[in-house]
């Protein structure tokens, strides 16, 4: 198994408005080969953001690369620059191998 995750900081306030991006997107991951389950994570709060990650689980890295070269890939973050004030910084792609 691969998981792929990726931590966002978004900004104080503006919690349910990144909570809504991701319950209204279509992400195209319905019957992409390789693709487990998908969770958002709501993390602790600093004084200026809070943190989120988005957690993906695959049969394995070429599965999750494979859909990161796809046409679904490119449909699901096709609107990503729409979302201005929402996040501080860009996210942090963080991969792990099941190794047990």
């Amino acid at each position: 198994m691969f998981i792929a995750m990726n931590r966002f900081r978004i900004a104080k306030g503006r919690e349910d408005d990144f909570v809504a991006v991701w319950k209204n997107r279509d992400s195209h991951l319905d019957g992409v080969p390789g693709f487990r389950h998908f969770h958002l994570l709501r993390g602790p709060g600093a004084d200026d953001h809070t943190l989120f990650a988005s957690h993906s689980a695959w049969d394995s890295r070429e599965a999750f690369e494979a859909w990161t070269r796809s046409e679904a890939f490119r449909m699901a973050h096709r609107n990503a620059g729409d979302t201005k004030g929402i996040y501080l910084g860009h996210p942090q792609l963080e991969i792990f191998e099941a190794v047990i």
